[in-house]
């Protein structure tokens, strides 16, 4: 994957520089907003970016039966907290606040207490933001219809 950013990278990058500052700002956010969108849906669909779906919660507390709420980081999702910055050089889509802790032990898989003062637990890696090739076009296609003249 890293490899078709690195040839996208190199290939838009002489297009994006022939544009002024506020033109790159504007594309920029086109871009993020596109990728925030996309990840928003992967984590609707509960997959990582590779395809995989992501592994299924477990019961922390010692209660038996089958967990209820079956959809995880629906609130994760929204826009309030998954927020992009943009200047006319970069776009950054990330979680802000008390949010991006609990957004990157789930992301990265790491060991976090369950609740304050209760027991900690090793949560299982689940991928919430990432690129896959299908983003990739996607931000090519958004480059390229930012930079064609409408008819």
């Amino acid at each position: 994957m890293s490899d078709e950013l690195q040839q996208l990278e190199e290939w838009l990058t002489p297009l994006i520089n022939k544009l002024g500052t506020k033109e790159r700002r504007v594309l920029a956010r086109e871009v993020a907003r596109d990728l925030r969108i996309a990840n928003r849906d992967r984590i609707k669909a509960q997959t990582n970016p590779d395809g995989t779906p992501y592994e299924p919660r477990t019961e922390l507390r010692g209660r038996s039966g089958r967990i209820r709420r079956k959809a995880m980081f629906t609130k994760l999702r929204t826009a309030k907290y998954l927020r992009i910055k943009t200047t006319a050089d970069t776009a950054e889509m990330g979680f802000l606040g008390r949010v991006a802790r609990i957004a990157r032990v789930h992301h990265y898989g790491l060991r976090d207490r369950v609740e304050r003062g209760g027991p900690q637990h090793q949560y299982a890696r689940r991928e919430l933001i990432g690129i896959t090739a299908k983003d990739a076009d996607r931000i090519a296609d958004s480059v390229l219809n930012h930079l064609t003249p409408p008819n």
